[in-house]
């Protein structure tokens, strides 16, 4: 079983943090596994794959590279280098670091991913940071910045939800959520970031720097013992970029904004998070959550300082009726440095 040692120091200086770098990385996962996990990334899949697999076959030593610094257990650590933390960076910015790879270090480093001998022509070949750098910046030009905009929103309101669960139940509640299959709060300091028969690392001082990414992947990497990374999926509803999908009866007979509204509602969600989620803003949220209440069809709670809605029974049979024939509204390995979860 991999696990940390975290200080109290470091979980103090923790911090969410948003990285158009890792959010490419992991777009790049799904693009070479050719998997997806809910409706919105099976229809991004499906728009890119195809360029994906034809920039590969354009480049055979690009395609041997990627699937190599992928390992199985293991990524390369260049290709996941951890985030700075102290201000949030541009791609460029970010892609910088995998550039700055030595490349004698660059063949190291895959050595660890593949899990034995670097294949030729990678092991003799000296620019292996450039053309992976070149393969990232293609996957985030390509695939991910046309929608950066959305997926951020997404990502926000990921790092909403969890600071509002660090408040109120504090670190090993928080922690215990990022990936609850792998990952756990194991008491006296100890954090369980894996399954896997790694050895224990200590991060008793530094940050600890926690990364939301869309895609159902995600890694651990770390700096020496100043600064270690979470990448951890979004969970749930806030996962699928395209959103769920409004009945056009629905939107007909509620208006499609309020409609909107409501269809995210299968799970509890704030003010604050459906803005983020919707585009609306705060105020035409907040009346038509208003609308939906008195309607009956929303409820709220309060989970410590924030305000959740949810569907009622109404409010379920409404949505789930009037998708009966457009899908259920609601959408459906942590690796690092090269270290999986």
């Amino acid at each position: 079983m991999g696990w940390w040692r975290i200080g109290a120091d470091t979980l103090a200086g923790s911090a969410f943090v948003l990285s158009p770098l890792a959010e490419t990385v992991a777009s790049l996962k799904t693009l070479h596994a050719a998997a997806s996990t809910h409706p919105g990334e099976r229809v991004w899949l499906r728009h890119h794959l195809p360029a994906y697999r034809e920039r590969l076959a354009s480049e055979p030593l690009d395609a041997l590279l990627v699937g190599a610094a992928l390992g199985r257990t293991w990524n390369a650590d260049f290709l996941t280098p951890t985030p700075p933390g102290d201000r949030e960076r541009t791609f460029e910015e970010e892609v910088a670091a995998v550039l700055a790879t030595e490349p004698g270090a660059a063949v190291d480093q895959l050595a660890v991913a593949v899990g034995g001998p670097v294949p030729e022509p990678l092991r003799s070949a000296r620019d292996l940071p450039e053309r992976l750098a070149a393969v990232l910046r293609w996957v985030w030009r390509e695939t991910v910045l046309p929608e950066w905009a959305r997926r951020r929103r997404i990502l926000e309101a990921d790092v909403t939800a969890r600071t509002a669960r660090l408040s109120r139940d504090g670190w090993a509640a928080a922690l215990d959520e990022l990936c609850p299959s792998k990952m756990r709060w194991l008491g006296d300091g100890r954090l369980q970031v894996n399954t896997r028969d790694y050895p224990a690392r200590s991060f008793e001082k530094g940050r600890l720097l926690l990364v939301p990414v869309t895609p159902a992947t995600g890694w651990v990497s770390w700096e020496g013992t100043e600064r270690s990374a979470i990448v951890y999926p979004c969970a749930g509803v806030l996962a699928d970029a395209a959103g769920p999908v409004v009945p056009d009866a629905l939107a007909t007979l509620l208006g499609a904004a309020r409609a909107g509204v409501l269809v995210r509602l299968g799970s509890p969600l704030s003010t604050s998070q459906l803005v983020t989620l919707t585009g609306q803003g705060l105020g035409s949220v907040g009346r038509h959550l208003r609308v939906l209440l008195d309607a009956g069809l929303v409820r709220r709670g309060r989970a410590g300082r924030s305000v959740l809605y949810e569907w009622t029974e109404a409010g379920a049979v409404l949505v789930r009726a009037q998708d009966r024939h457009a899908g259920d509204p609601r959408p459906g390995a942590l690796r690092g440095g090269g270290r999986s979860l």
